[in-house]
């Protein structure tokens, strides 16, 4: 299957007796992964997400994603009033009641649903990812902890075997440092290239298992 490219402007816009214009996102593009529409209000004032808990006969029981694109939405989720201009993002977990209107012209809310934990687990990217901020504050400690819950869906992935050696080693915990390296070279020797001068992992270099 090829990439697949559309607009919001090209999206059709099919009144559905409901709330708002539906917007087809995920039938235009073909996603198969997770749910994927939008709703847009052309007037203030008037529904955009009609009221409902993702519990009944036509919802999919999705934990859902609402992303404001343009214009500004008022929320109601859990009997709770949230202001949503262009940028925000609003998550709801199935079983809470939510509804929203436009509170500006042209407001287009897209919705992005699954059932909860389909998409897990995550790419092991997020991971180092979520660990960088402590790395660059130098709280290894952090870092470890962080990058590690990667582990129980990921254990033998390469970089994140890496980017943990780099965390231990530099937390002085040599031991789990190598042990980390020795995973990340069994599964991709190239591994090997970087770490012999990733100044992160002086403390271990010298140790006769990682040459």
């Amino acid at each position: 299957m090829s990439h697949s490219v559309t607009h919001l402007d090209e999206l059709e816009r099919v009144k559905t007796g409901g709330a708002g214009l539906w917007r087809p996102i995920r039938r235009a593009l073909g996603v198969t992964g997770f749910g994927v529409n939008a709703y847009t209000a052309e007037q203030a004032g008037e529904e955009l997400i009609e009221r409902h808990d993702e519990r009944s006969f036509g919802a999919g029981g999705h934990e859902e994603l609402y992303v404001v694109l343009t214009g500004r939405a008022a929320f109601e989720v859990g009997g709770e009033d949230v202001d949503a201009p262009a940028g925000t993002l609003v998550l709801v977990p199935p079983g809470e009641v939510r509804a929203a209107t436009a509170a500006e012209p042209n407001t287009t809310v897209m919705i992005v649903g699954g059932r909860p934990g389909a998409a897990l687990p995550v790419s092991p990217f997020e991971y180092w990812y979520a660990a960088l901020p402590a790395y660059e504050a130098g709280d290894y400690a952090s870092a470890i902890e962080i990058a590690s819950e990667g582990l129980a869906a990921h254990p033998q992935n390469p970089p994140l075997g890496s980017q943990l050696a780099c965390y231990e080693a530099l937390a002085g915990n040599r031991a789990a440092a190598i042990r980390h390296l020795r995973i990340a070279f069994d599964n991709n020797p190239d591994t090997r290239e970087w770490a012999s001068d990733d100044e992160d992992l002086e403390s271990v270099r010298d140790d006769p298992a990682l040459r």
